[in-house]
């Protein structure tokens, strides 16, 4: 299966340990690499995460982010921090000694001292287990949209491949008349010396430019190679670098048929070659 590294994906839910948002972005890259941006409370899960998103994802920049809100509830307990609302509370009593006529402080107001009224600790377990299962949702959703990206990106290379096969086919079927066109022209000038030249050099002239100009050999390597790019995109793992590397050797055979070029047609499939070439190349950058 073709996937394509640009994708976005985000996931949210609520636990116990509050509101969670997993939001992942996935750009093209060369090799995998993952970047992440954690609270504090859950940075101890980060080797985890990593290991979670590098065994899903093998080739693209990874953007990562976690948020996590806290949310109240009614069965939520509250945790007071006695040693501090005691002191808050007898930091007021002193203060109370050198005012004139001082207003009693109230409960409710000691509780509003930062750090008097706690929310309970939560469960790393819990926290761990929460923040990965909704991790998993947001790379499923990744994954997919990545999947969908994949086979767009898969059309256009099938189609120009097709294109590709078309201008081989071109070539095939003008190359016995170009190759009899060049021998006529050959033959034609060199009658005008023959008295000067020896026939059976003139004829061996003649078989030493014509194997210069055959392109036999170029034509079946690029129908080879495209048989090649159709085989790997049926492959289900990362193919990316595999295309890359039929691109190149493909535009190697195009600019080979370019330069034993002898006839107009031959010389414009060569240029319309490298043209399809390059189109695919440029998709191909975004395949994992």
């Amino acid at each position: 299966m073709i996937r394509s590294m640009t994708a976005f994906s985000r996931q949210e839910g609520d636990t116990e340990n509050g509101h969670l948002v997993w939001e992942l972005r996935s750009v093209n890259h060369r090799f995998s690499e993952v970047s992440l941006r954690l609270p504090e409370d859950v940075r101890f899960l980060e080797s985890k995460i990593r290991e979670y998103v590098a065994k899903r994802v093998k080739r693209g920049k990874i953007d990562a982010t976690l948020r996590v809100q806290a949310q109240a509830s009614d069965d939520q307990p509250l945790v007071v921090d006695k040693a501090l609302a005691d002191k808050v509370a007898h930091a007021t009593r002193e203060i109370d000694q050198l005012l004139y006529n001082a207003a009693p402080v109230s409960a409710i107001e000691v509780l509003r001292w930062p750090g008097v009224l706690k929310a309970p600790e939560a469960s790393t377990e819990q926290m761990a287990t929460d923040t990965l299962a909704l991790l998993d949702r947001a790379l499923d959703e990744l994954l997919e949209t990545r999947a969908r990206e994949g086979e767009k990106l898969k059309a256009v290379i099938v189609a120009r491949c097709e294109s590709i096969r078309a201008q081989i086919k071109i070539v095939e079927e003008r190359l016995p008349e170009i190759q009899q066109a060049m021998r006529d022209r050959l033959e034609k000038r060199l009658a005008e010396i023959q008295g000067e030249l020896d026939p059976a050099r003139v004829e061996q002239e003649i078989v030493i430019l014509a194997n210069k100009a055959d392109v036999d050999e170029e034509i079946e390597r690029l129908k080879a190679h495209i048989d090649e790019v159709f085989r790997v995109l049926e492959q289900n793992e990362p193919v990316g670098r595999r295309l890359d590397f039929l691109m190149q050797e493909l535009n190697r055979e195009a600019n080979t048929l370019g330069s034993k070029s002898v006839h107009t047609d031959t010389t414009s499939v060569s240029v319309e070659l490298k043209v399809l070439i390059e189109q695919m190349r440029e998709q191909i950058q975004n395949i994992e």
